[in-house]
C-alpha cells in the first residue's frame, strides 16, 4: 500500500460546477491549515493520451458514476439530469454494456410512476440489491429487474455523495456538506461519512469539517476507508473505526471525485480542478492516466475483468470506456 505523508488538510473551496455557475469559497476544511507544498509524490509523468479504440458512449445527462456490475457483465450509469440538489424526480440510471452500447437508456427513470429518482450520485451492489445516493436517502432497486425496494434516509444528510460497500453488507456513504442558495453552492456544516448496517441502521463513522466536503470513498485491504476532498485542499486521507481522518496525502489536483484502489496497491483518482484521472503508484510517482480539458471526469468506475476505466465525462454528457492499459 502507498506510504503516506500528513500535511495538514487545506483551508480553502472553491467548487464550481459547470453548468450550475456556483461558486463556494472561503470554506474552512481544518482551522489554520493551508494547502501541502509539491512533494516527488505529487510530481506528475504524463503518459500517451487514450487512443481511438476508446470507446465513447453518448445521449447521458450530466453522468455522475458509473458502476461494473460484474455479476452481470455490464456498466450502470446514474444521471443526474439537472439540478445536483432538486428533488425533482428526472434522475435516471443508465444501462451499458460491454461494446459500448446503451442496452437501455433509461432503465430505472424518475419518470416511472413506481420509482422516485431525483439527483442520483454514487452506486454500490451489496447481493441482489442496487444502492444509489439521492440527496439525503440512499435509494434501493432490484438489481435483477430495477424494481424500486424502498428507500433510506440519513438524518441530517444534505448532499450524499459516493457510495462504497464491504464484503460483510455494510454501506458507506459520504456526505459533502453542501446545499443550494439562490446565488449557488454554500456550506451545510453537514460533512460526514455514514455507516450503514445490513439492517438499514444509520450511524455516523465520521463527522465535522476536518472532512474536507468528503466525496469520493475506497476500501482499503485493512477495512480501513479511503476518502477524498470535493475542496480545494488536494488531500486525501484515510478514516479508520475511530471516525479520525489520518495518514493525508497531497494529490496533484483538487476538488476530488472518482476513487478507487487497485488490486496493486495504487490510487486512481479524478479532479474537478484538473479534468483529471490521475494514478498515486506505492513507490509514490503520480501518473495522468486520463485528462480531457472539456469536461471532468466524475465518479469513474473500473471493469476489473477487462482492466477498463468508465468515465462519466460530465458536462459531455458522456461515458468513455479506457483500458488502463494505454
Amino acid at each position: 500500500m502507498i506510504q503516506w505523508n500528513v500535511p495538514r488538510i487545506g483551508a480553502l473551496l472553491v467548487l464550481t460546477m459547470l453548468g450550475w455557475g456556483a461558486a463556494l469559497a472561503g470554506c474552512s476544511a481544518m482551522p489554520g491549515a493551508s494547502s501541502p507544498a509539491p512533494t516527488e509524490a505529487s510530481r506528475v509523468t504524463t503518459p500517451p493520451a487514450p487512443s481511438a479504440a476508446a470507446l465513447r458512449v453518448s445521449g447521458m445527462r450530466e453522468p455522475e458514476s458509473v458502476l461494473y456490475d460484474s455479476a452481470r457483465d455490464r456498466y450502470l450509469v446514474s444521471n443526474i439530469n439537472g439540478n445536483p440538489f432538486a428533488a425533482d424526480d428526472n434522475g435516471f440510471i443508465a444501462w451499458l454494456n460491454p461494446a459500448g452500447e446503451v442496452v437501455r437508456a433509461r432503465w430505472i427513470d424518475g419518470a416511472d410512476p413506481a420509482v422516485v429518482l431525483d439527483a442520483p450520485k454514487g452506486l454500490a451492489i451489496i447481493s441482489d440489491t442496487l444502492y444509489v445516493a439521492d440527496i439525503t436517502v440512499v435509494r434501493r432497486f432490484d438489481l435483477a429487474t430495477g424494481a424500486a425496494r424502498g428507500a433510506i434516509t440519513v438524518p441530517g444528510a444534505t448532499f450524499l455523495n459516493d457510495l462504497v460497500a464491504a464484503p460483510d453488507g455494510t454501506l458507506y456513504v459520504s456526505d459533502t456538506g453542501l446545499r443550494a442558495t439562490a446565488d449557488g453552492f454554500a456550506e451545510s456544516g453537514t460533512d460526514a461519512i455514514h455507516r450503514i448496517a445490513p439492517d438499514g441502521t444509520v450511524t455516523p463513522l465520521a463527522t465535522g469539517a476536518a472532512l474536507g466536503h468528503p466525496n469520493g470513498l475506497a476500501l482499503l485491504p485493512d477495512g480501513g476507508l479511503l476518502v477524498n476532498t470535493l475542496n480545494s485542499s488536494r488531500q486525501i486521507y484515510r478514516v479508520g473505526a475511530d471516525g479520525q481522518p489520518r495518514d493525508v496525502r497531497g494529490v496533484p489536483g483538487g476538488q476530488l471525485d472518482g476513487l478507487i484502489v487497485l488490486p496493486d496497491g495504487s490510487v486512481l483518482l479524478s479532479s474537478w480542478e484538473t479534468n483529471t484521472v490521475y494514478r498515486l503508484r506505492p513507490t509514490g510517482q503520480t501518473e495522468t492516466v486520463f485528462s480531457d480539458p472539456g469536461s471532468p471526469a466524475a465518479d469513474f468506475g473500473f471493469d476489473t475483468g477487462r482492466d477498463r476505466l468508465l468515465i462519466p465525462l460530465f458536462a459531455a454528457n458522456t461515458v468513455l470506456i479506457v483500458s488502463l492499459a494505454q
